[in-house]
């Protein structure tokens, strides 16, 4: 390898560079090299290819500390864009944010639904349009589209192990039939998984280092962040929070257990519930209804009844709280969590029932309680939690691409690869 080879930037090093001046907002050059651990002039070449790029800019001088003052660097927020989209049975969620994570334009829409998956997949793409559109943004700045949705992943191409209400979309290979549709590249994921980067992106989680969502739509799950980064599990599948069994003798789950948390407290568990009483049906408004909606407008308006004063409703959304705060017993013990943030459409309809619910279960019980008492609080974002996190799933594989980080350079003097502190988008069809 030539020395001039040698000298060239590892695309990881740009990665950790970009990841190091979001975190921070704005910082030095001298900073840079501190927080990456990189030599002054690997700083200034990277520096020097993000500013031509456009994705980085220099903003002002720090205080002098009785030298010259350094300049400060900071990200181009509006060099380049994300879509973030979450794709569920009863609403679908698009969102359009800048490089930092903030969100710039959002829409929702109908849910998918029993609709065939490729009417849904040319509806999407419709919509990214008319959102993208909407603001100006030039297309060519778009990086790509984030899509995440309810249920666990399979490690084969396409939507595995899809949750009762999309049971139709199993085997489809949603993200190679959205890429042609969009012509943008396209990052599946969970959608509790992608709530959990929404929230580490957004900092909610503050300095924790062993944090987590409950997210509680369609079907309830949980994303885990440690030290910073996702942890998804060999197949993906971590943090399926609602297949914690909290009743050994209840009934059973879709997924052929007995009691899980989702079946005794979800959303559906809870309109199911009030369905079988008729005059509670009644009282809320589902029993004039000549059909569904979907199982998230049914939750709204028996969490709305609930605010009214209404005692049953009220009850069946307290009895929910406490099987979920069960199960958030069990997996606070079990990852030693500092903090707890409960999000998705449920909570952000119903949350100030279930977080003191949750803080008193947690507070009383939580092996860690003595040495560290868990933090659970509401997202500021929940409703759109899922969307948001799926677009930081675009910005986070830009940033931070995991195949290039991971990756030893060709010889082993040269320059060291810094380890990325940021949590990873891996692309999943």
């Amino acid at each position: 390898m030539s020395a001039g080879a040698r000298a060239k930037p590892h695309a990881s090093s740009k990665a950790a560079v970009l990841d190091a001046i979001r975190a921070a907002g704005t910082i030095s050059r001298v900073g840079l090299a501190t927080a990456t651990g990189f030599t002054g002039p690997t700083i200034s070449a990277l520096v020097r290819r993000l500013i031509e790029e456009g994705l980085v800019v220099e903003t002002g001088r720090a205080e002098s500390t009785g030298g010259k003052r350094r300049i400060l660097l900071q990200l181009n927020h509006t060099a380049r864009y994300a879509v973030g989209v979450h794709l569920d049975h009863g609403a679908m969620t698009y969102v359009l944010t800048d490089l930092a994570g903030t969100v710039v334009a959002r829409i929702v829409r109908r849910g998918a639904g029993a609709e065939e998956p490729d009417t849904v997949v040319s509806r999407t793409a419709e919509e990214i349009s008319r959102l993208i559109e909407s603001i100006g943004v030039q297309r060519g700045r778009v990086l790509g589209v984030g899509l995440v949705s309810p249920g666990p992943r399979s490690s084969a191409p396409g939507v595995g192990l899809a949750p009762p209400t999309m049971r139709h979309w199993e085997g489809f290979p949603l993200g190679e039939a959205l890429e042609r549709a969009t012509g943008l590249p396209v990052v599946l994921d969970n959608d509790a998984t992608a709530a959990a980067l929404g929230e580490h992106w957004s900092g909610g989680f503050g300095g924790a280092t062993s944090a987590a969502v409950v997210h509680l739509g369609t079907g309830i799950g949980a994303g885990l962040v440690i030290n910073g980064i996702t942890y998804r599990g060999p197949n993906g599948n971590a943090g399926e929070f609602g297949h914690i069994c909290v009743d050994m003798d209840g009934p059973e789950c879709w997924c052929g257990a007995r009691g899980c948390a989702e079946v005794m407290a979800g959303t559906a568990a809870v309109v199911t519930a009030v369905q079988a009483d008729a005059a509670l049906a009644e009282a809320v408004g589902l029993g004039t209804r000549r059909r569904r909606v979907s199982t998230v407008a049914d939750f709204a308006a028996i969490s709305r009844a609930a605010s009214r004063g209404e005692p049953g409703a009220l009850a069946l959304l307290e009895r929910s709280a406490r099987y979920i705060a069960a199960a958030a017993r069990s997996l606070t013990n079990i990852m030693d969590l500092e903090v707890l943030v409960l999000t998705g459409p449920g909570f952000a309809i119903a949350g100030s029932v279930y977080l003191p619910v949750v803080q008193q279960e947690l507070q009383r019980t939580a092996f860690s309680r003595a040495a560290q008492p868990v933090d659970v609080r509401l997202s500021r974002s929940a409703a759109t939690a899922s969307a948001v996190g799926a677009a930081a799933l675009v910005l986070e594989s830009e940033l931070v691409p995991l195949s290039q980080a991971a990756r030893l350079p060709e010889r082993l003097d040269a320059e060291p690869v810094a380890l990325p502190y940021s949590l990873v988008a891996s692309k999943v069809d």
